[in-house]
C-alpha cells in the first residue's frame, strides 16, 4: 500500500555523517549475507525477505532493470499524483519520485514488471510512492539519498540496514522495503500475485532510443502472448497508455483492433508479442521484421 504524504516533502540530499557510517557497514553486511548460498536457500533476511540489490543490469531493450519489493496500492476512488482517479482493477504503478511520473493519461514513463511466476506487466507510472517522494533510485545521480547506490530504494536500505535510522523522508519507521506500488489490475490480473512480492522492474524510458508504441485498446489491458496469435499462452498484460519498446514485427493471426486491422504482431521482449492492431505508433514508424 502507498505510504507517503503529499505535504512536508523532503528537500535536498540528506547529510548523515557519522550516523550512517555504522548503518552503512551494517547494510553492506546484510547485502553480503543476502547473496550467500545459505541466505538464498532460506529466502529471508534478518527482518523478512531480503534480496541482493546490486542486480542492476540492462534489460533486452537496454533499459535499467532492478529487483525491488512491490506492494499493492489499492486506494480505489483516490486521486493519484498526476490527477488520475483510481478505478477497480486499475493498471498503473507508483514510483517514489515525480521524476518518474507520466502526465495524466500518458505513458511517457512506463515500466515492465516481471514476477517470480514468469508473468510480466507493462504499465504507466501515474502515482508517487511508496514511502518517499524524492527517491529516484533508478537514476545514477539521484535527487536525494545521494550516498546510496543506483538501484537501491531508500525504503529498502532503511528497512534492511537501518539507513536514516530506519525511517523514511517524513521520519516514519519503514515497515517494508517497497520500491514500487502496483495498481490492483497490475497486481492481481497482470502478474497474478496473491501477496506483496519481489519483482524485477525495467524503467523503459532509460533504454536506448528505438521504436516505441502506445497501448490503445479503449480501456481494457492488452494480452502479452508467447506467440503471434490468440491461441498462444498469455504471459501477462499491458495497461492502456503504457509505452512498449518494439524490437521487431512478425506476421501472425489477423486481428481487428482499436487502432487498425492487421496480421502484424510486435515483439516487445524475447518470446513476448502483442497485436499491432492495438498499438499506436508515431508517423514514420519503421521496425525490422523478426528473424
Amino acid at each position: 500500500m502507498r505510504q507517503f504524504h503529499r505535504r512536508g516533502r523532503h528537500r535536498g540530499p540528506h547529510r548523515l555523517g557519522r550516523a550512517w557510517t555504522a548503518a552503512g557497514s551494517t547494510l553492506l553486511t546484510l547485502l553480503a549475507l543476502a547473496t550467500s548460498p545459505a541466505s538464498a536457500a532460506a529466502g529471508a533476511g534478518p527482518r523478512g525477505p531480503l534480496q541482493p540489490v546490486h542486480a542492476v543490469r540492462p534489460s533486452p531493450d537496454a533499459s535499467l532493470s532492478v529487483r525491488v519489493f512491490a506492494t499493492r496500492e489499492g486506494l480505489v476512488g483516490g486521486v493519484t499524483a498526476n490527477g488520475h482517479v483510481i478505478r477497480e482493477r486499475d493498471h498503473f504503478v507508483a514510483l517514489p519520485s515525480r521524476l518518474g511520473l507520466s502526465v495524466r493519461g500518458g505513458g511517457e514513463r512506463s515500466v515492465r514488471v516481471c514476477a517470480p511466476n514468469g508473468r510480466c506487466a507493462y504499465a504507466p507510472v501515474w502515482d508517487v510512492g511508496p514511502w518517499n517522494t524524492t527517491d529516484d533510485y533508478w537514476n545514477p545521480r539521484r535527487q536525494s539519498w545521494t550516498d546510496l547506490p543506483q538501484g537501491l530504494p531508500q525504503a529498502q536500505a532503511a528497512y534492511a540496514g537501518g539507513y536514516h535510522g530506519g525511517r523514511d523522508e517524513f521520519g516514519r519507521a519503514v515497515a517494508n522495503p517497497a520500491g514500487i506500488d502496483l495498481g490492483d489490475g497490475t497486481f492481481w490480473d497482470a502478474l497474478r500475485l496473491a501477496d506483496n512480492s519481489w519483482v524485477t522492474v525495467s524503467f523503459l524510458w532509460t533504454g536506448a532510443p528505438g521504436p516505441r508504441g502506445r497501448v490503445t485498446t479503449g480501456g481494457l489491458p492488452l494480452h502479452l502472448r508467447a506467440g503471434p496469435g490468440t491461441a498462444a499462452a498469455s504471459t501477462g498484460l499491458a495497461g492502456e497508455h503504457a509505452q512498449l519498446p518494439i524490437q521487431c514485427q512478425v506476421r501472425g493471426q489477423r486481428i481487428v483492433g482499436a487502432v487498425r486491422t492487421t496480421d502484424l504482431w510486435n515483439r516487445v521482449a524475447p518470446g513476448t508479442f502483442v497485436s499491432h492492431a492495438y498499438v499506436s505508433v508515431p508517423a514514420g514508424f519503421t521496425v525490422p521484421s523478426c528473424r
